[in-house]
């Protein structure tokens, strides 16, 4: 079974360089639109069991649209387990003005998942997070057939969290393959239901664009 992860269409916060979270939101960019249909047309040649979306309007929107392109027939699931990090105190601030009130928090969420203190700020922690990924991908590989393609769309700092975590990185270098691009495909297959190994790490290709720097925040 393979699962291909997908991370959202950039929206406005993230171009302005906002933490969005697990609470707020924006808007995707008319950028993004075009950007998702590009990965909808990709993925076309592939045969899927399912689509799951994080709740969140930018993930759900961006699997919506990726089920039109795709023409794919069945209803998207919304699934709280997607969501992205809980970032508390953190949501809905800039990254510089977020720096500034709590450095070590921003430091220790970016460069040392296992130093992470995301109560101290009323939030999650990297195992928090990790946990209910992990939850979500033993009951859709027990839901669906050893050679389904299931497609789940989420956030950056979920999946991060989420792979790394299936993938069984160690915490302290649970990021070791970099960040993830937004529209980015990245994909994870297990054949016995327990271990995951990695097929396709943050790709974006299909863009057919240079990257540039906010794609990754």
């Amino acid at each position: 079974m393979q699962i291909y992860f997908i991370r959202h269409g950039k929206t406005e916060w993230n171009n302005i360089k906002r933490f969005q979270g697990a609470h707020g939101d924006s808007p995707l960019l008319p950028q993004s639109l075009i950007d998702i249909t590009k990965l909808g047309k990709y993925l076309q040649k592939e045969k899927f069991a399912a689509i799951y979306a994080s709740p969140l309007k930018r993930a759900y929107d961006t699997a919506t649209r990726l089920k039109q392109t795709m023409g794919f027939t069945h209803p998207v699931n919304k699934d709280e387990r997607l969501r992205e990090f809980d970032l508390g105190k953190l949501e809905g601030l800039k990254f510089e003005e977020a720096t500034l009130k709590f450095p070590a928090q921003v430091n220790d969420l970016w460069q040392r998942p296992d130093q992470y203190d995301g109560k101290s700020i009323g939030g999650e922690n990297y195992l928090d997070v990790i946990a209910r990924g992990k939850n979500f991908a033993q009951e859709i590989v027990q839901k669906y057939d050893h050679d389904d393609k299931i497609i789940a769309v989420s956030h950056g700092a979920a999946l991060g969290a989420i792979m790394g975590g299936l993938l069984g990185y160690p915490l302290n270098n649970l990021r070791q393959n970099g960040g993830l691009n937004n529209t980015s495909l990245t994909i994870l297959e297990t054949t016995n239901h327990f271990n995951f190994k990695l097929i396709v790490w943050n790709e974006t290709s299909f863009l057919e664009r240079k990257m540039v720097e906010t794609d990754s925040l």
